[in-house]
């Protein structure tokens, strides 16, 4: 796209912005566009003056991704702490747009007695990106609350759908193509104020306890093959502590992959596939990834 701004929209464009600045891997190589909105209104504008041919990617904490060491063409559309409201529609609605964080929709759900969102304080990654992917946590899963999304397609036109609308399983979601979360309504239950904070702490301490939480990781790398777990193949096979680079399986976790220092994407990537191959090979079980990769090898 051109690299001289325009007046119509008002937020901050960067240009070859490294990718490892803005994931939780801690890698990935340059975006050639980066865009920062100053709300939903400017994200509007931006898209709408876009060339109808330029890649897009949105980005939230930058958690589930991987970012190859060769970057990202086209522009990234950077969410998180930008697209941040998040208020009480009525005495059971949140609206929260797609950049507010998982776990400040749990806690602020808790202080308004309402519950049944405690799960998101477990989640390392803001609503857009649980939206997109169904993303769960002890046993709770995003769309099970979801009463309506609001999305915007590439020409920056705004739609709202309801929960209906959408195909939904697990760590999956099929809906409108070429359309993004912006922005959904939670419908909730009344609660008690002590109790959904007490369950908050009680989730938080224990994700704190089974996972590397203070580590640069993407949190689960694949999903659960139905009735069993990840962590517990990968584990039995013989690969916590195994390592490419500095990429390592986190002995805490077996199901995460941890960058112990100057990892890079093609490590992390490379130690992907071996996890697979292996687990495939002991125990005959194909592992689907949770997290997702882009952008171009260097």
């Amino acid at each position: 796209m051109a690299a001289q701004q325009q007046t119509a929209w008002q937020g901050e464009l960067l240009h070859q912005e490294m990718m490892a600045k803005h994931t939780s891997w801690r890698v990935g190589g340059p975006a050639d566009n980066y865009y920062k909105p100053t709300d939903l209104d400017d994200l509007c504008v931006f898209l709408s003056e876009l060339p109808v041919d330029e890649p897009l990617t949105w980005l939230g904490l930058g958690s589930n991704l991987l970012v190859r060491d060769g970057g990202i063409r086209g522009t990234v559309i950077s969410t998180s702490g930008l697209l941040n409201k998040l208020s009480l529609q009525n005495d059971t609605e949140l609206y929260v747009e797609a950049g507010v964080s998982c776990a400040k929709v749990a806690r602020f759900a808790a202080r308004q007695n309402l519950t049944g969102v405690e799960f998101l304080a477990g989640i390392p990654g803001t609503m857009g990106g649980a939206l997109a992917m169904n993303a769960g946590a002890f046993g709770g899963e995003t769309w099970t609350k979801v009463k309506n999304v609001t999305t915007l397609d590439r020409k920056g036109k705004r739609s709202q759908h309801d929960r209906n609308e959408y195909q939904i399983g697990y760590r999956s979601v099929k809906g409108p193509n070429n359309e993004w979360f912006v922005a959904t309504t939670l419908l909730l239950e009344n609660g008690d104020v002590d109790a959904g904070q007490k369950r908050i702490k009680q989730l938080l301490a224990k994700r704190a306890e089974t996972q590397p939480t203070k580590l640069a990781s993407c949190g689960s790398v694949f999903r659960n093959p139905d009735g069993d777990h990840a962590a517990r193949l990968i584990e039995t096979a013989g690969l916590k502590g195994c390592c490419i680079g500095k990429a390592c399986v986190s002995e805490k976790h077996a199901n995460f992959i941890i960058n112990t220092g100057d990892a890079k994407a093609a490590d992390i990537e490379a130690l992907i596939k071996k996890v697979a191959e292996v687990v495939q090979q002991k125990h005959g079980v194909a592992l689907h990834r949770e997290v997702h990769i882009i952008g171009e090898a260097k």
